[in-house]
């Protein structure tokens, strides 16, 4: 070979795709490569699972096993954190993991294929195994990661072949062909990119051109076919029955929040009621094929359709306030809402639960469980299956079609959403999902109280005005609220009507502000005269204490 054809042809190493390190100007073409690829296989994968179902996705699929996977104190501070954004905040988090990995493995296969083909490969992996091994997973679920990986893998050697391969247009002329040397090296020279031969840019923002579009047009098309198993359509289309036992009639001025400015209303908007799960995507459960089925300790086990429920001639109406155990002193994981379904007790007796399960294991259609006390789902005069709330059918990130609510109990032993099975059993038995991460097997919930206006930290100008807010003990009612300014005594509240005592309660207390900043703290009064605690406990693993205290400003 002669000086000249040396000095034109690129290096190759021995599986032909260039030896040495590339250059610097490649790498961050060569980390877009890799972005693309990651997109072609999200979207590739989203088509697929637009067949197969939403619980298929990776992404999704990935998430549940996170959640699941990651230590207590994590979810803790996703939930303090991001509150009931947490899930997109995960979805977010792991798509961002996904394009850093894809944009390494981009740069890492500019020098050798094999490293970039096998990232992206273990990443169709994991996704299968996540899918196919999930509670509500199957063989099939495996499909969309997989179909993903390769798609990935095609569209990563595409995007790679213009950065290293021969440029159109290149020298291939021998010494022999009769043309002078100088012109052969302006050639090989002037041919290339200016980055150096093997480098075709043109080439490269097409291909990568048509790899978004089809990114894109996938993952559209995936989302799409998804909408078919939207059970918003059957939702709409349900016909409540009416309550043979409806909630107690409101007393005049039962509403403060209509006189108040920024105070809780009494019952919270189903747009506006918390949601905090497991669930990164909701749930979508036909009506027409639901089936809760009783298992375990009964002497007569059996499963109802929704039709079954609905037909009962005991449907009850109550009013009840929900909290969360994740509810911080001052939070508002809380809500109030008018509850439609029938009671639970009854459901149970009539199977005949037997004497020795102290433990409903419920189960919910994506697979979590929820472990309720059997004495309270029996003894809570209000306990429910509730196929209602505030007069519509169940929202589907509520629960739709059917949920569990025990007043009293915080959520997580008593809400389970998306039910699908009731298992009497045993704590000695069966650890539920949240027993298995040390929270407290049995939870009743704390008395509580919240300052709603004025807002912690904000100017107001000096003179009369209402500090109020909210207040709760499900099962054992608000007796009486009172406030300190400062290290004054404490004042009582007024209170809204009582309608009952599993329904939140409304204080205001009317208070003349000099100029000044103040500390405002309050606690309540069960209707027992148990008085709320001062002592300050987190969440974990029982549920949170303390006094709601917020400093204000007077101008």
């Amino acid at each position: 070979m002669t000086t000249i054809e040396q000095a034109s042809a690129p290096a190759t190493g021995p599986d032909g795709q260039g030896s040495g390190r590339p250059r610097a100007g490649r790498r961050p073409l060569a980390a877009g490569a890799g972005l693309l690829s990651a997109g072609v296989a999200l979207g590739g994968a989203e088509l697929v699972a637009g067949l197969v179902g939403p619980q298929a996705s990776p992404v999704v699929a990935v998430g549940d096993t996170v959640i699941t996977l990651v230590p207590e104190p994590v979810k803790a501070f996703a939930i303090a954190t991001f509150g009931e954004s947490d899930k997109i905040a995960l979805v977010v988090g792991t798509l961002l993991v996904i394009a850093v990995y894809a944009a390494v493995l981009g740069v890492l296969a500019l020098r050798r294929r094999t490293p970039g083909v096998a990232g992206i490969a273990l990443f169709g992996v994991v996704g299968a195994v996540a899918a196919a091994t999930g509670p509500a997973g199957g063989p099939l679920d495996a499909l969309p990661s997989l179909a993903g990986a390769v798609a990935g893998v095609v569209a990563l050697l595409a995007l790679l072949a213009p950065l290293t391969g021969p440029t159109a247009g290149a020298a291939t002329t021998r010494p022999d062909d009769g043309v002078p040397p100088a012109e052969r090296l302006r050639t090989s020279l002037g041919a290339g990119d200016r980055k150096g031969p093997g480098l075709d840019r043109r080439r490269f923002f097409l291909t990568g051109a048509a790899a978004a579009g089809a990114a894109v047009a996938t993952g559209g098309a995936g989302r799409l076919l998804l909408r078919r198993f939207d059970v918003g359509g059957a939702r709409a289309g349900l016909v409540l029955p009416a309550p043979a036992s409806p909630a107690a009639a409101l007393p005049a001025g039962a509403d403060l929040a209509a006189a108040i400015g920024g105070l809780t209303p009494l019952f919270t908007p189903n747009r506006d009621f918390y949601r905090v799960d497991t669930a990164l995507t909701v749930p979508q459960i036909d009506p027409a094929g639901y089936e809760l089925s009783l298992t375990g300790m009964f002497d007569a086990p059996r499963s109802y359709t929704l039709d079954d429920l609905l037909g009962r001639s005991d449907v009850i109406e109550r009013d009840t306030t929900l909290t969360c155990v994740s509810n911080t002193v001052g939070g508002r994981l809380a809500g109030t809402a008018r509850w439609l379904g029938i009671p639970l007790g009854a459901l149970l007796r009539e199977n005949g639960i037997r004497p020795g399960s102290d433990q409903l294991v419920c189960r919910s259609v994506d697979g979590m469980t929820i472990g309720a006390p059997t004495r309270s789902a029996l003894e809570v005069k209000d306990a429910m299956l509730a196929f209602g709330m505030n007069g519509e059918p169940l929202p589907v990130e509520h629960g739709f079609p059917v949920r569990m609510i025990i007043p009293g109990l915080y959520g997580y032993v008593s809400a389970c959403k998306w039910l699908t099975g009731i298992e009497a059993s045993t704590y000695d038995a069966f650890d539920v999902y949240w027993t298995e991460r040390d929270w407290a097997a049995r939870a009743p919930i704390k008395i509580a109280s919240r300052i709603d206006t004025p807002a912690p930290l904000r100017r107001f100008p000096a003179g009369r005005r209402a500090i109020a807010g909210v207040a709760w003990a499900q099962t054992r009612g608000i007796g009486a609220v009172e406030v300190r300014v400062d290290d004054g005594p404490w004042l009582p509240a007024q209170l809204s009507p009582q309608v009952d005592a599993d329904l939140w309660r409304q204080w205001v207390l009317p208070h003349d502000f000099a100029p000044g900043s103040y500390q405002l703290t309050v606690r309540a009064t069960s209707a027992e005269g148990e008085v709320q605690t001062e002592e300050r406990a987190e969440p974990f693993p029982a549920g949170s204490s303390g006094l709601h205290s917020i400093r204000v400003n007077a101008t």
